[in-house]
């Protein structure tokens, strides 16, 4: 666990990394953030996680602190506001950072990555609980990268964007059918980024935020699998002439957030050294500002819903990893340190 002396040492030196996330009183907003406990594996970023029935797992990522990356895996079971850890096989893979996992509510798949001598990597590993984990055998079509995305919708898995070493930052996108084992390649999203986050609600993906050309994207999309088309949303900046988007004040755009789901609404938060929680309506494609992330500034965290309450969790910011969990009551008011 990172000590409360780090965080007072280190105070100065993370306030000034929030310069775009901070807010000057959170009891503007509405919102409360309370820290749950600490993930029990070493601290780290840039992990995955990907959930099963009721149970959360959570592995791979790097610890800035020893300059270590990680193949180790562990369970999570949450039973109201406590919860129990338990360490699980590894990964037989490479140990790697900057991964993907998605979920087919029976098996978690993760794949891609970089590697200890900071390698792209393009195999992909099943879990199941109770058999422990199988390598994919059909042969991920796209190039070896890292900071790419994935989700899960209508029976199958979906990878895309992120950054390999020849052309650097990416758009395309491929379909993993768990079924026959195979990949396809579907249309590419229009434009290129690297560590975007995305969610799924109610049976939607959704794909947001992500770095190009040194520039975090405002970009919003929809992908309609159906018809296998994005379909461009609002975007996360001032960009109409309308007035609803007078307040998002360029602050929604980041890269290395999460997302995660809760009550019908989407929520974006942390990411690039920003404090910053939105909340995302889809019946009026709308943003919302909520009460800043009370933990510290922080990229590569990890965010998962389970039983409809959304948690965020390690991270890192500078030369410093975290192992702290968190969860958020939206419509609570904001109570400091709780």
């Amino acid at each position: 666990m990172i000590k409360q002396s780090i965080f007072f040492i280190t105070a100065l030196f993370i306030s000034s990394l929030c310069f775009t996330g901070c807010s000057d009183d959170d009891d503007d907003y509405l919102g409360n953030w309370v820290e749950m406990g600490d993930f029990s594996g070493k601290v780290r970023s840039h992990a995955v996680t990907f959930t099963i029935g009721d149970k959360v797992y959570v592995g791979t990522g790097y610890d800035y602190d020893d300059d270590e990356k990680f193949a180790d895996f562990w369970e999570l079971t949450i039973n109201g506001t406590s919860f129990q850890w338990k360490q699980i096989e590894a990964l037989p893979g490479l140990a790697r950072n900057r991964a993907v996992a998605f979920s087919s509510g029976s098996t978690g798949y993760v794949g891609l990555g970089s590697d200890e001598d900071d390698n792209k990597l393009k195999d992909f590993w099943a879990y199941t609980p109770g058999s422990g984990w199988t390598e994919v055998t059909a042969e991920f079509p796209g190039s070896a990268r890292r900071d790419a995305v994935a989700f899960y919708v209508n029976g199958k898995g979906y990878v895309g964007t992120g950054e390999d070493d020849d052309l650097g930052n990416l758009n395309d996108f491929y379909s993993y059918d768990p079924n026959s084992n195979t990949w396809a390649s579907i249309s590419s999203i229009p434009y290129k980024r690297r560590s975007a986050t995305t969610f799924v609600l109610d049976g939607e993906a959704y794909i947001v935020s992500g770095l190009d050309n040194g520039v975090s994207r405002d970009d919003f999309y929809r992908y309609d699998s159906t018809n296998d088309t994005w379909v461009e949303l609002n975007r996360i900046s001032d960009f109409t002439d309308s007035s609803f988007d007078n307040d998002y004040d360029n602050t929604i755009q980041r890269y290395d957030a999460v997302s995660f789901t809760m009550g019908g609404k989407a929520y974006l938060a942390t990411g690039s050294a920003n404090l910053e929680t939105w909340e995302w309506d889809p019946m009026t494609d709308r943003w919302k500002q909520k009460t800043d992330f009370e933990g510290a500034s922080r990229y590569g965290a990890v965010a998962f819903t389970l039983n409809d309450v959304g948690y965020v969790m390690t991270g890192g910011n500078g030369s410093y990893s975290f192992d702290d969990m968190w969860y958020f009551e939206p419509y609570e008011e904001y109570e400091n340190k709780d």
